[in-house]
């Protein structure tokens, strides 16, 4: 139970991170005390020692992150170096670059490691309430050299660097990341039926990339993914998209403080129940414009249709003529009569000569949640029609 505390802890040092979204002497213990008034909105608590400035230098000693719903444990991260700060218009601090030590932890059989951690641009603001862009954490560059976990002196997943971009535009934000040479071994996996696949499908070890850009516009909330990829060698690209409206600033803030009393709340089923009932009312402030799901294949379908093939006694090709079959019958059974014939047809091209499959949502007019919600309830049929579904292969 305490290494996966540790881990909640390093995801929430990461979600740190990659989302921290003059003339007077520089009061290097208030800037601290409003960096983490303002990462405290969501859920990440920082304490420290003491900070001291020195010029436009602000050292913060004895930093460690912890998260809110895990109260008394804390990440030891060390000495943070806060250079070229000045304070800005109505009390905040903005700070060119913010260094961090290297991260080494070690325990029991496991050791985590991270190099080369930097924020640049990174704006404080004054008073953290979240109702206007002047009242978020904001950066430009957040950026990190390798990452690696070890387990039993192996690593079993590595990364060359993490890069992560938010640049402020009218009206709201253009983002991209990108995660590059991360890589995975699976050949040290146990149960004997996972080993016997992964060795079969030449997936002992993973190696791609993950990519990720796209817009936000503040005042309507609309949220645009063009892209969010995982691309691995020898098994292909899967990128997801989406562009919905709602997401606002208000949206943003009224979610925090459902988790905050949630948390608050010693019956956690009851708090459970209460966050869950909040979900459901600011789902409806949303609305779907579009969205799709694209795999472009990279060798993986073939291999999978041969071992799946072998484990029923025939060839990968009649394993496919089965699948092309199969396919029409299992989806008849959901009453979509287009839908299935777009995807009996989309299946059996995409298994003559795999190349891409991707399946898409784009209505002719934006389609609030509930409305889907209500649909899928009530008439499920009819969501295909509702959100303009369309799937096709090899495009």
């Amino acid at each position: 139970m305490k290494h996966m505390r540790n881990l909640h802890l390093m995801m929430a040092s990461t979600a740190f991170l990659t989302l921290a979204g003059p003339a007077l002497a520089l009061d290097g213990t208030d800037m601290m005390k409003k960096l983490n008034a303002a990462t405290s909105a969501g859920g990440t608590v920082i304490t420290f020692e003491k900070a001291e400035a020195d010029g436009d230098t602000v050292t913060a000693t004895g930093v460690q992150v912890g998260s809110s719903s895990l109260p008394g444990d804390t990440l030891r991260i060390g000495d943070l170096t806060f250079e070229g700060v000045e304070e800005v218009e109505g009390g905040g601090y903005h700070a060119k670059t913010v260094s961090f030590p290297d991260i080494d932890i070690s325990q029991e059989e496991g050791r985590f490691s991270a190099k080369e951690i930097q924020i640049t641009g990174l704006t404080i603001p004054a008073n953290a309430t979240g109702d206007t862009l002047n009242d978020i954490l904001l950066y430009e560059t957040v950026s990190t050299g390798p990452i690696a976990l070890n387990i039993k002196g192996k690593d079993v997943l590595a990364i060359e660097s993490i890069e992560s971009n938010l640049e402020r535009q009218d009206g709201g934000f253009s983002y991209d990341a990108n995660v590059a040479g991360l890589k995975a071994d699976l050949s040290q996996v146990e149960d004997a039926n996972a080993k016997e696949a992964i060795e079969k499908l030449g997936l002992t070890t993973l190696d791609g990339t993950v990519t990720m850009k796209g817009i936000w516009e503040i005042e309507s909330g609309k949220v645009a993914v063009d892209e969010y990829a995982f691309d691995f060698k020898n098994i292909g690209r899967l990128n997801f998209a989406v562009d919905f409206s709602g997401y606002t600033l208000g949206f943003i803030k009224s979610l925090q403080e459902a988790v905050k009393t949630a948390e608050a709340n010693p019956n956690k089923e009851e708090a459970n129940q209460a966050v869950g009932l909040a979900m459901l009312g600011l789902m409806q402030q949303l609305t779907i414009n579009s969205a799709s799901i694209r795999f472009d294949d990279a060798s993986i379908t073939k291999k999978a249709l041969d071992y799946a093939g072998s484990q029923q006694g025939v060839t990968g090709d009649q394993l496919a003529q089965s699948l092309k079959g199969l396919v029409p019958m299992m989806m008849a059974q959901l009453n979509m009569p287009e839908l299935q014939n777009q995807v009996s047809a989309a299946v059996n091209t995409y298994l003559d000569g795999p190349k891409s499959l991707t399946i898409s949502a784009a209505p002719e007019k934006p389609v609030p949640v509930p409305m889907i919600i209500g649909a899928a309830m009530g008439a499920p049929n009819t969501i295909p029609s509702v959100l303009g579904v369309k799937v096709t292969a090899n495009d």
